[in-house]
């Protein structure tokens, strides 16, 4: 059974996303309106343009969730305790890194974008810069706080604290926005936000969980180890940023800041998507790594691998279906027929993450066993060949070229890494596909079923669409209840409240 703390996670985490997403699909549009659709896509291009100096991270973000969960399960607390100052003097030095570069970065606005950009977009591009490389600097050696936290297992606070952080910060932008504020204010409210957020969380890790960090002795050893595990974590971030952020930066080399608006907006459904996923399965690092430490055996790990999955994939394949159904009529309401070709872009996404997501729990045990160097060179190949052939075919075919390219790729790797994962962590995905069968056998036929009863719903607007998206979410729990095992139907009695369950 999951833990009250994962539980609660669990639920603040879809509370979060909850927010964002319906916040999100508040904002997006009215940040569009405000700032306009070109101003918007430079406020996209310059946040993916700057957005890659977070890879330098290396990884130690999660070294740290795996390391101090290693530490607490071998109850070595000054172990515990130098491990944080050696990350901490790492982290230092990587700051200094991201501001060297990303100084180098600011001279060279000029030659990247000079053609695509007017004058007035060139000069809120290099203030944005700025801005961001300090944010940078800052927020990624203290999200080494928030790191600590998940690996102690505490997920309910910081999830509650970082769901405050965000309805705030989308307070801010509507004020902001409606007093005539610019991309520059945007970049302004994520920095302050980002402040705040690090201060709290540095209370929490030090105060109320009473973590220490002392430095004892600078052993060679263990910053060979941080790295070791690291790099791949690295490796990892850098296919992320490579995927869904390279494609602004290519489009807008050659396109206006439009065409990467629209491509803006179908990477953020997919993020969204996504998102949902990412709210369990983050949750459970910590326990990879302590199944690692006791050796438990490939039944119990496939079984949880499968139990997790499952999990995922009730959400997302809700999520693709209803998109799929109803998606062109959203971002019709949502954006503008501006952004109509965002549709099938987005589908791409979500039908090449699908299988990712609702795996992820395999890269946590991949992680916890520190076998993750293999997923890092199979992912990476394939981002750069799906990067490099998207670029090709984005100079005849626009953005739609370049997503279906990389989400090709991204299938190419879930094949080799289904592989892998039968070999080295002896996860039967024979028994896998004969689970996830049932899945999408129902979710296929709560789409078919779907499509015809949507027709007859001849309500227009954002109404006509709750309707269409309630009709459809019938469908699809009456026909995946038919799959849910024993242990599914606890878990979604569970949710129901006790005040609901005793009047019944």
């Amino acid at each position: 059974m999951l833990s009250k703390e994962i539980k609660g996670g669990a639920l603040l985490s879809y509370a979060t996303i909850f927010a964002t997403n319906v916040v999100g699909i508040v904002l997006t549009p009215y940040i569009i309106r405000s700032l306009g659709a070109s101003e918007y896509g430079l406020y996209t291009m310059i946040g993916a343009f700057v957005g890659y100096l977070t890879v330098l991270d290396f990884g130690i973000n999660n070294s740290i969730i795996r390391f101090v969960a290693k530490y607490r399960a071998e109850k070595d607390k000054k172990g515990e305790e130098n491990f944080l100052a050696v990350s901490f003097i790492i982290y230092a030095v990587i700051a200094l890194c991201i501001l060297a570069l990303g100084s180098i970065g600011y001279l060279y606005l000029d030659e990247l974008f000079g053609d695509t950009l007017t004058l007035e977009q060139l000069n809120k591009a290099k203030i944005m810069v700025i801005i961001l490389i300090f944010n940078i600097a800052v927020t990624i050696p203290g999200g080494a706080f928030n790191a600590i936290c998940m690996a102690y297992e505490n997920f309910t606070l910081p999830k509650a604290i970082n769901l405050v952080k965000y309805l705030m910060r989308s307070v801010l932008v509507v004020v902001i926005l409606f007093y005539g504020g610019d991309s520059i204010s945007l970049v302004i409210i994520d920095t302050i936000m980002n402040l705040i957020f690090i201060v709290v969380m540095a209370y929490i890790a030090l105060y109320k969980l009473n973590v220490k960090i002392r430095f004892y002795t600078f052993e060679k050893s263990l910053a060979i180890s941080i790295f070791h595990y690291s790099v791949w974590v690295f490796v990892l971030a850098l296919v992320n940023k490579l995927r869904w952020q390279f494609g602004q930066l290519v489009l807008g080399l050659n396109y206006e800041t439009t065409i990467v608006a629209i491509y803006a907006v179908g990477i953020t459904l997919g993020s969204y998507y996504g998102a949902f996923s990412s709210a369990i399965s983050s949750l459970f690092l910590p326990k990879a790594m302590q199944m690692t430490v006791k050796s438990e055996s490939p039944q119990v790990m496939t079984d949880t691998f499968i139990k997790i999955s499952r999990i995922s994939t009730y959400i997302l394949f809700f999520i693709l279906g209803g998109f799929i159904l109803v998606g062109r009529q959203f971002i019709h309401l949502w954006v503008g027929d501006t952004f109509s070709e965002a549709y099938l872009m987005t589908i791409l996404i979500m039908i090449g993450l699908t299988f990712t997501l609702s795996q992820s729990f395999g890269n946590d045990l991949l992680q916890a066993k520190n076998k993750h160097r293999f997923r890092g060179i199979v992912i990476l190949t394939a981002t750069l060949f799906g990067v490099a052939v998207g670029w090709y075919l984005s100079l005849s075919y626009g953005a739609i070229g370049l997503i279906a390219s990389i989400v090709a790729f991204i299938f190419i790797e879930r094949i080799v890494m289904w592989w892998y994962m039968n070999k080295e962590l002896k996860i039967n995905m024979t028994y896998y596909f004969k689970n996830f069968s049932g899945q999408l056998l129902c979710f296929l036929i709560a789409v078919l079923i779907s499509y015809p009863l949507l027709g007859l719903v001849t309500m227009q607007g954002w109404f006509g669409l709750f309707c269409k998206i309630s009709l459809f979410a019938l469908m699809y729990c009456c026909s995946m209840f038919q799959v849910m095992n024993r242990i599914e139907k606890r878990l979604l009695c569970d949710l129901i409240p006790e005040s609901l369950k005793k009047r019944r």
